[in-house]
């Protein structure tokens, strides 16, 4: 018999995560700071004050983006589907106003709800749109994206790493193939953010997207990098903060509270990847051991995967049902993205990938950080293996 958890174990990280004590205490010196409440944009000594602590807030997160990133080109926005709306739909419009024959956008059929939602406004502004489809490991290949470009294409936009299955995507590649046909391109690394090393420069994005709450700072917040001279037409008018590009009177004290995650965590990222990758492993061993169950990406030893996320189905049981009783267990896990929980069709990430919409329908993603308490992999997988049989 299962022994349930006094508390319950969390392992749905990749929806969302705790406040690291580092965000928590950075809020609380806000709150009892004089600059509390005070608007940055304000000429008097208070605001300009909360103007100074915003601006050491953006050169701390440039810093953790790479190492020739300045300051100028972190936007601050309130979350990461902000942050990718202003992209996807600012960066087209910004590319079509300096080329007018750029009317077409290229996005890949597995990114998020905050990319894919949004195309109905891209067609209403007249541009036309394209899929970019993964192979059957949930990977984007160049010569995939290559075949859909063309001089009409104003924006590519295709994620660091999938929020579903963990697959991380060969951005530098595909990037250099979407500019060598004068497309810009951005990439939503809201999932892989300072769960993976990288360096904007060294990725060769004009853009990239970042959430604060899958790191350990507080929802609502996000930024969007935008490289010096990317072309874009703000979607937030009225007041002229963050240079123009997103009005709005910034929140500073989630600002340092994102500032501070990102800082805690920037520099064990090395460290931190290789200790969750051997522990995704392991329960990728543990789990797959069963008959029924088989990694989303087939052989999960030959993908390039996020070290936090281990993403399976399990033949005979839909996600509902593993969610229900793993949280019966103690145990908190999804059947895929959070932000599409109440659907109850197959998810259109492993659809994409050429699952079979049954398998797809069985579905679970067990996701940690660096947080995580090995013991509790351990107690989760022997839940499994009662529940599966």
């Amino acid at each position: 018999m299962t022994t349930i958890a006094a508390q319950p174990v969390n392992l749905d990280y990749a929806a969302s995560t705790p406040m690291r004590p580092e965000a928590v205490a950075a809020q609380a010196a806000y709150d009892a700071s004089p600059i509390a409440g005070a608007n940055p944009n304000s000429l008097h000594r208070l605001g300009r004050e909360a103007a100074l602590a915003l601006e050491g807030a953006r050169r701390d997160l440039a810093r953790t983006l790479g190492a020739r990133v300045r300051a100028s080109e972190v936007i601050f926005t309130a979350g990461g589907t902000e942050s990718d709306q202003l992209a996807l739909l600012g960066i087209a419009e910004g590319a079509r106003e300096r080329d007018r024959a750029r009317t077409r956008v290229v996005v890949s059929a597995i990114e998020h709800d905050a990319i894919l939602d949004n195309l109905p406004l891209l067609r209403a502004a007249g541009f036309s749109v394209d899929l970019v489809k993964p192979t059957a490991a949930g990977r984007i290949e160049p010569e995939s994206l290559e075949g859909l470009l063309g001089p009409d294409v104003a924006l590519v936009s295709i994620m660091l790493a999938n929020n579903e299955t963990g697959v991380v995507q060969p951005i530098r590649e595909l990037a250099r193939v979407a500019h060598a046909h004068g497309s810009l391109f951005h990439t939503d690394a809201i999932q892989g953010y300072l769960h993976i090393p990288f360096d904007v420069a060294d990725l060769g994005v004009d853009a990239l997207s970042i959430a604060g709450h899958k790191i350990g700072g507080p929802v609502c917040t996000g930024a969007l990098y935008l490289k010096t001279r990317t072309p874009l037409r703000p979607r937030v008018f009225g007041g002229g903060q963050e240079s123009g590009r997103r009005a709005g009177t910034q929140d500073v004290r989630s600002v340092l509270a994102l500032a501070a995650a990102a800082c805690a965590v920037y520099p064990h990222i090395e460290e931190d990847r290789a200790r969750l990758s051997a522990l995704s492993d392991s329960l990728y061993e543990r789990l797959c051991a069963h008959g029924r169950v088989k990694a989303t990406m087939g052989d999960w030893r030959a993908v390039d995967r996020l070290p936090g996320i281990v993403s399976v189905t399990v033949d005979g049981m839909d996600s509902e049902e593993l969610v229900l009783h793993l949280d019966a267990a103690g145990f908190e896990a999804s059947g895929g993205s959070a932000c599409s929980s109440g659907s109850l069709d197959a998810s259109h990430v492993l659809s994409a990938m050429g699952i079979a919409r049954e398998r797809a329908l069985g579905s679970l993603r067990i996701s940690f950080d660096d947080r995580v308490d090995p013991d509790d992999l351990t107690r989760f997988a022997d839940a499994f293996d009662e529940l599966i049989g």
